[in-house]
């Protein structure tokens, strides 16, 4: 939505990054609307930007009031942890950490304008991608009166190139560069690359795209082994020591990135309907995934994980087309809570050259019994059942394989 003929907002609230595009909206914002009053809003997230002079850098681009919300744990707790139990992981590789991110960021941007007083709301998505659409959907949830403001599919900037020119002739400053131009997204949870060399699939990433994480033929030659605690899905725990969410997920990416662990090269189905590439790194991620997987593989029944494995890509595409706020995934999560309660123990996790393997887990709850499962001599398995188990199993099979020999049987006797 944007604003009705004839109406013109008089007190905007943007999502501010601090970042080439939000900066240039500042000033285009007051060009456009004659002046009116723009609030900045910063949500932390766990960027790796330098936040503490994003304040400043507001109000010097026009802003008249910058607002910085601290919503690390927020983040963590209510949008990562969550899709993390629900095992979603979109197209194969990608473990969601800029589709999380969006609506935490636009929920707290709404609760700044309805605080202000505001009359719209402004983001510094483009019309290509799929963060304007997590962005408005939030606000639709939220605040469906707010009228919504999307620079990149209004004004004449076309590139971002022509935006480095935009912000030079208003002398906003930025980091990015023509010749390092990535599209960059970061948080606690990934650190994202788009545009620039990367655009080119046939290439390979520039190891400058990378900035958590080491090349994997530079990590160490010796592995690294650790150790993750989870009680009823949640990670609680490293190496026996109890940690926050901030604590453990600061800790795993440092590891992880030592290790090259959590780099993916990705071209995935935007929800607009095209393709792009990504590269993503998630170092702490991967390893809370991989380990999580691994103790329900312990802990879960056959049928319970095939249906939430199943259950998961619909929470993936969820999660990815911004629909974070919809009553299915409060319902998916409901079902989450219930497969998550035996899903208690410890995986032990081994870091070698950008891989992270379960080598060892355990749990109070597991499923899997050494007096059954072993080859050696047993008093539990009576082997001889399985003959009548089989014959049950392949009923159906033989009596199909039946009925077709009598079938082929009547077609050669009718061709004779």
């Amino acid at each position: 939505m944007s604003s009705p003929a004839g109406q013109v907002p008089n007190k905007v609230v943007l999502a501010y990054s601090g970042g080439l595009d939000t900066s240039c909206i500042i000033p285009w914002l007051k060009e456009q609307y004659g002046d009116c009053e723009v609030i900045a809003t910063a949500v932390d997230v766990g960027q790796p930007d330098d936040l503490s002079q994003i304040e400043a850098k507001a109000l010097a681009s026009g802003a008249s009031k910058a607002y910085v919300i601290d919503a690390r744990e927020e983040f963590l707790r209510e949008y990562v942890f969550p899709t993390l139990r629900a095992g979603a992981i979109y197209e194969r590789k990608y473990l969601l950490g800029t589709s999380m991110a969006r609506p935490v960021i636009a929920k707290h941007q709404v609760e700044i304008a309805l605080l202000e007083g505001a009359d719209a709301v402004a983001h510094g998505c483009t019309g290509k991608g799929n963060d304007q659409v997590r962005f408005e959907l939030t606000y639709q949830a939220m605040a469906p009166h707010l009228t919504v403001i999307a620079p990149w599919r209004s004004w004449d900037i076309r590139s971002r190139e022509d935006a480095l020119a935009y912000a030079a002739e208003h002398n906003v400053p930025v980091q990015a560069t023509a010749a390092k131009i990535y599209s960059l997204d970061g948080n606690l949870w990934h650190l994202s690359h788009e545009g620039g060399a990367l655009e080119d699939p046939w290439h390979e990433p520039p190891e400058d795209a990378y900035g958590l994480t080491v090349a994997p033929e530079m990590a160490p030659d010796t592995p690294a082994y650790l150790t993750l605690g989870f009680e009823e899905g949640w990670p609680v725990s490293l190496d026996g020591q109890r940690l926050e969410p901030l604590e453990l997920v600061q800790a795993l990416n440092t590891i992880g990135g030592e290790h090259g662990v959590g780099r993916i090269d990705l071209l995935e189905n935007r929800l607009v309907g095209m393709k792009s590439r990504g590269v993503y790194e998630t170092p702490g991620g991967t390893i809370l995934a991989t380990a999580h997987r691994e103790l329900e593989h312990l802990t879960l029944d056959k049928a319970t994980m095939r249906l939430k494995d199943e259950l998961a890509l619909t929470y993936a595409d969820l999660v990815y087309n911004g629909l974070w706020f919809s009553p299915l995934r409060a319902a998916l999560d409901a079902f989450v809570d219930r497969t998550q309660l035996p899903v208690t123990g410890e995986v032990r996790m081994k870091l070698y050259k950008g891989t992270a393997s379960g080598v060892g887990r355990k749990s109070p709850f597991g499923l899997y019994r050494e007096d059954l499962a072993t080859f050696g001599e047993d008093d539990v398995y009576r082997q001889a059942d399985a003959e009548g188990f089989i014959r049950l199993f392949g009923l159906g099979q033989k009596v199909a394989a039946q009925r077709d020999r009598r079938l082929r049987e009547e077609t050669l006797e009718v061709a004779r």
